[in-house]
């Protein structure tokens, strides 16, 4: 499982990899450079569904889609 993602912000187009959480999706994240905050796009669980060029832990997981999608 890869938890080293690249998050882009769709605003300023800033790139910075980060650590994703294992234990919850995450809802929000501040860009570095600008400060927009970022949110889910509609049907994705998490900010690095949307933004990162890794799907975040629960995806990878599960071998699905995003886990918002899944019911459980």
């Amino acid at each position: 499982m890869k938890l080293n993602s690249t998050i882009s912000c769709p605003e300023c187009g800033y790139k910075k990899e980060e650590v994703m959480p294992t234990d919850a999706c995450q809802f929000f994240y501040e860009c570095k450079n600008c400060h927009t905050i970022l949110k889910p796009l509609e049907g994705d669980c998490c900010v690095y569904c949307s933004y990162g060029n890794v799907a975040c832990p629960s995806v990878q997981e599960k071998n699905e889609g995003c886990c918002s999608k899944n019911k459980y």
